[in-house]
C-alpha cells in the first residue's frame, strides 16, 4: 500500500534484509527496528548474545544501504523474562521448551507490534518464511511457500486479531530466491550464514547453560517403568524424551528416555516401543479457524516433521486431547502441537503428556 509505514523488524540476516527491500518495491514505508535481546550472565563463557553487536550493525548498514530509517530497541528484560526464564523453568519441570515460539508470541508480535503504533505504524513486518491470507472474511495463516524453510510451526500461538497487521514478504518465496534477491541488490547481507541454535545458548550447550544459572540441580535416580532402580542422573533439565546418547549407563539394550517425573526426580528409561504415542493431552490450546470436535487434522510436534494424521477432541476452550491414527514418536511434553489442514494452520497447543500403550 503506497506510503503505508510499517515496522520492519531486521534481525541482520539476509531474510528480514530481503523482506525490507521488498516492502520498499511494493511502495509501503519500512522503518528498520533491531531489538538487543540478550547479554549472557558473567562466567556464561564467551557469546555475543542475541540479537549480537554484529547483527545489529549489519541490520543497519542494510537499513542506510535502503535509505530507510533504522532503531535498536532494548527489549533484554523483557527477553530474559519472557523467553530465557521460561526456557530455564521448563526444562527444570521436565518439559522441553520451544523459545522461539514464545518470543515470537510475545516480543515479535506483542511488545514489538506496540513499539509499530508508536512509530506510527499499523503493520509489523518479518523475515519468516510463512503467509497471511485474508480468506472468506476473515484471515489464515499459511505455511511458508519454501517447504524446507517453512515457519508457521513457530507461529501458531500469535493470536488470530493480530494477522491483520503482521507481513511476511519473502513467504512466497524460496530460500534460494531471496538469496539471488539480497546478491542482485548488493545487499551485505547476502551472503550471511544463518544459525540453526538456540541464539542465546552458547555453543548450542544447553546443560552449561542451564547450570550457569541454577549451579545446585541435584542428581537423581534413573529408573525403568516399574521404578526400579537403574543408575543415577545428573539432574532432570539435562534431558528430554527421546534421548538415547549421554546417559551414562550401561544396559543390555538400547535405552531411551521415556519419561521425566520432576516430583521424585527421576527419569524414566525404557526401549524404543515405549515411546510410542497413541494420544497426547494438550493446554493453552490456541485456534485461528473453527475446529469441530472428532475432526481428523493433520498434527505437527516437532518442526520439519510431516503432519500425522489425528483425531482431535476438544474439552473446553484451552484443552484437548490428540488421537493418532498411527502411533508418533518421541512426542516431548513441553514441545508444541501445531494443526494443519493441508497449508494452513488451524491452531495449536502445548503438549503436557503422552500415552503409550507399551508403558501401562
Amino acid at each position: 500500500m503506497s506510503g503505508e509505514k510499517v515496522l520492519m523488524a531486521m534481525s541482520g540476516g539476509v531474510d528480514s534484509s530481503v523482506a525490507a527491500a521488498l516492502l520498499l518495491e511494493a511502495g509501503y514505508e519500512p522503518i528498520g527496528v533491531t531489538m538487543r535481546l540478550w547479554t549472557p550472565p558473567q562466567g556464561a563463557g564467551p557469546h555475543q548474545g542475541c540479537c549480537s553487536l554484529d547483527d545489529v550493525n549489519d541490520a543497519r548498514r542494510v537499513a542506510d544501504q535502503l535509505g530507510i530509517p533504522h532503531y535498536t530497541v532494548n527489549m533484554k528484560e523483557e527477553f530474559r523474562h519472557n523467553v530465557v526464564d521460561y526456557f530455564v523453568a521448563e526444562y527444570l519441570a521436565g518439559r522441553t521448551p520451544n523459545p522461539c515460539i514464545a518470543c515470537n508470541r510475545v516480543l515479535k508480535f506483542d511488545l514489538l507490534l506496540q513499539k509499530a503504533h508508536q512509530l506510527g505504524a499499523q503493520k509489523i513486518a518479518t523475515g519468516h518464511y510463512a503467509r497471511i491470507a485474508h480468506y472468506g472474511g476473515g484471515w489464515q495463516l499459511r505455511r511458508g511457500s519454501d517447504a524446507n524453510k517453512d515457519q508457521s510451526y513457530f507461529l501458531f500461538d500469535i493470536p488470530t486479531d493480530k494477522f491483520p497487521h503482521i507481513l511476511f514478504p519473502v513467504g512466497e518465496l524460496t530460500k534460494d530466491e531471496v538469496r539471488a534477491t539480497a546478491q542482485r541488490r548488493g545487499l551485505k547481507t547476502a551472503q550471511k550464514a544463518e544459525s540453526q541454535e538456540i541464539c542465546f545458548v552458547p555453543d548450542d550447550d544447553y546443560a552449561a547453560f542451564i547450570r550457569s544459572l541454577n549451579p545446585d540441580i541435584p542428581s537423581g535416580d534413573f529408573v525403568d517403568r516399574t521404578g526400579k532402580r537403574l543408575g543415577e542422573h545428573r539432574g532432570i533439565p539435562f534431558y528430554t524424551v527421546g534421548q538415547r546418547r549421554r546417559l551414562g549407563i550401561s544396559a543390555g539394550e538400547r535405552l531411551y528416555v521415556t519419561a521425566i517425573e520432576p516430583e521424585t526426580n527421576t527419569v524414566v528409561l525404557g526401549p524404543e516401543e515405549e515411546l510410542l504415542a497413541e494420544t497426547m493431552e494438550l493446554d493453552k490450546v490456541t485456534l485461528h479457524q473453527q475446529v469441530t470436535d472428532g475432526q481428523e487434522v493433520g498434527v505437527q510436534v516437532r518442526y520439519r516433521q510431516t503432519p500425522a494424521k489425528a483425531t482431535i477432541r476438544l474439552h473446553d476452550e484451552n484443552r484437548a486431547t490428540i488421537e493418532f491414527a498411527a502411533p508418533q514418536r518421541a512426542v516431548a511434553p513441553g514441545q508444541a502441537a501445531v494443526f494443519f489442514d493441508g497449508d494452513t494452520v488451524l491452531g495449536g497447543g502445548w503438549i503436557r503428556t503422552f500415552t503409550s500403550h507399551q508403558r501401562n
